[in-house]
């Protein structure tokens, strides 16, 4: 009676895991929603999930990657935004200007008209400063380094405009500085100062330095353009030297002969931005009212002046409008892009609850019965505990 009993409580107990493991693995795929636990269950199922699962994360790591570079191009569209603002709004520079040249305007008007385009400056180097989280959207490559300094002296009528730029592998930032200088008919232009230039090794011009931090792009293939055509990519970048003078990256040749463009393509296109336009207004007007040593203030002059600012500020407005439509189209590119991203997110999923997925009904039902037998299961061991154990005092 003994070994019966004991036989009978093995059978019993390898009899109850198995009904409790039935269970257990049930309520796991009530949980999970996955039907299957092993890949020896269902092979080709779970392979083939497997493989939808792979393309599932790519899509996942696609949608965060270009929803960054999708925040960061917005970005470059506000501030493109803000520096034709500074021009067109009605109390902007072209305004101010406008105002300026009016001959009934006091000096005491013009010095505050001036002052406000000199803010208006430094609200220009703030947009091409742009951050978004902890890198600069108008610094190319280089994520880390403050791009512009603007340095204003209306006392000793001195203004230059810093550069600066660390390149890839370099352990030092590149610096360029442009001095705002009087030409011979009285009116302004950024020149480049050769004794500030530095590079690491000096090995690099200032013209070069600028051609050089011009000519970075961020190519991405986002699902148009093709990658044997690198140029029909979409550009994410889009450099603060670009932005000002209108020069695109795709238009600098660094290995010409001589390289393209200019250094004095480039000091024009700066020259003739909204920045370089809005400080070129502040020296006439302060030329006007604060006159150099020796200097007689005429009005007649300082008008002519502006009036040629003013027309190169329309100009500069139109090349700002489109630089913001070409950053506008960028970024309904990458929206579009996300979007399809989602889609085929939401397809994926449908697909591997097809291939691995539970059915819900189905598998409550199989959870009631496994539950349905353990407890079963449990009230037959108890009547055969209570009965070996008076059969064994026996």
């Amino acid at each position: 009676m003994r070994v019966t009993n004991a036989s009978t409580y093995r059978n019993f107990t390898t009899s109850v895991n198995n009904v409790h493991l039935a269970l257990n693995k049930s309520m796991n795929k009530i949980s999970s929603g996955e039907a299957y636990e092993k890949a020896s269950e269902a092979p080709l199922s779970y392979y083939e999930g497997k493989k939808i699962d792979n393309e599932y994360q790519e899509v996942l790591s696609k949608s965060a990657i270009i929803k960054d570079v999708s925040n960061r191009v917005y970005q470059q569209e506000l501030g493109a935004r803000a520096i034709h603002d500074v021009l067109s709004k009605p109390a902007g520079a072209k305004n101010q200007v406008q105002f300026a040249r009016t001959d009934t305007t006091s000096p005491s008007a013009l010095q505050t008209t001036m002052e406000d385009l000199l803010q208006k400056s430094q609200e220009i180097v703030d947009s091409l400063n742009t951050q978004y989280e902890d890198f600069f959207v108008y610094g190319g490559n280089d994520y880390t380094t403050t791009p512009f300094s603007l340095d204003v002296d209306l006392e000793n009528n001195k203004t230059s405009l810093t550069f600066n730029h660390t390149f890839p592998g370099d352990d030092q930032a590149s610096t360029v500085v442009l001095n705002l200088v009087s030409k011979a008919d009285g009116s302004y232009g950024f020149e480049i100062d050769p004794t500030k230039t530095v590079s690491p090794n000096n090995t690099l011009t200032g013209a070069e330095i600028l051609r050089k931090a011009m000519n970075e792009e961020g190519r991405m293939d986002i699902g148009y353009g093709s990658l044997a055509h690198r140029n029909t990519l979409i550009d994410t970048f889009t450099g603060g030297l670009n932005m000002l003078t209108g020069i695109t990256s795709a238009s600098v040749d660094l290995d010409a002969n001589p390289p393209t463009p200019s250094e004095q393509e480039i000091l024009d296109g700066l020259n003739k931005s909204a920045l370089g336009l809005v400080t070129q207004s502040v020296h006439v007007i302060n030329d006007f009212i604060n006159p150099q040593a020796g200097a007689t203030p005429d009005r007649g002059v300082m008008h002519d002046q502006l009036g040629t600012i003013l027309e190169e500020m329309t100009t500069a407005e139109q090349r700002l409008s489109t630089t913001y439509s070409d950053l506008g189209n960028k970024y309904r590119l990458l929206e579009t892009t996300t979007t399809k991203l989602n889609a085929t997110a939401d397809s994926l999923k449908i697909q591997y609850k097809d291939k691995l997925g539970a059915d819900p009904y189905e598998s409550i039902m199989e959870m009631y019965n496994n539950n349905y037998a353990y407890n079963a299961a449990l009230k037959v061991g108890s009547q055969l505990m209570s009965s070996s154990l008076f059969d064994f005092v026996r």
